[in-house]
């Protein structure tokens, strides 16, 4: 039971939500060519949504209501209307929003005054408001930039120093050139040998004394 309720609750909600309101054309007077108030002033003070409907009361003696295009709103002309009302009591529903164009079906009668612009609001409500949009953040990279990471400069290669070239008024600081060629040793000289003969000689006779005396 409290299902079926709270079932025929939101169903009358819905219904409330969704129903319009009714707007008489002109209040009192009606679609006439002499209103109390420009059709256009009336319609600038009400607020029209989408569902709501426009009620047309006129004297059947040759008038008519005309749904047309803006052109044909501004010159009166009565040919190929969108939609055309007659019998003295209509009622039109306004299914979308934007601007709606009336006219009378009398040409005369549009050009005095008999002619109508109401204008719909938009829908405004949670699922057609538009969300504020979020801008995703930037993807993550390795480098703080976007510009590729600095190249390490190569190391200073270390060159060859070139010693100095020597003093000009020391020549003796420079050392001579060697060369691969063989240095002869120098001759003995005449008494050297003689003297080393005499020892030798010296020392066979005192060997050959000391045999003898054995």
């Amino acid at each position: 039971m409290a299902l079926a309720r709270l079932a025929l609750l939101h169903l009358l909600l819905a219904a409330s939500c969704c129903a319009g309101r009714d707007f008489i054309v002109g209040g009192r007077g009606g679609w006439t060519t002499h209103p109390a108030e420009p059709f256009n002033h009336w319609a600038e003070r009400n607020r029209f949504q989408v569902n709501d409907s426009l009620v047309f009361r006129y004297s059947d003696h040759g008038d008519s209501v005309l749904a047309v295009s803006q052109s044909h709103y501004d010159a009166c002309n009565t040919t190929d209307p969108f939609v055309r009302l007659e019998g003295g009591h209509n009622v039109f529903g306004l299914a979308r929003s934007g601007p709606y164009f009336f006219i009378s079906g009398d040409a005369k009668r549009c050009q005095v005054s008999e002619r109508l612009i109401v204008v719909v609001l938009a829908v405004r409500n949670g699922k057609d408001s538009p969300s504020p949009s979020t801008t995703p953040p930037p993807p993550k990279s390795s480098y703080p930039s976007s510009s590729p990471p600095p190249v390490p400069a190569p190391a200073s290669q270390s060159l060859p120093t070139t010693p100095p070239p020597p003093a000009a008024g020391n020549p003796s600081s420079t050392p001579p050139p060697v060369t691969n060629a063989t240095v002869a040793p120098p001759p003995h000289s005449p008494s050297s040998a003689s003297a080393l003969r005499g020892g030798v000689l010296a020392f066979l006779v005192i060997a050959g004394a000391i045999v003898l005396g054995a």
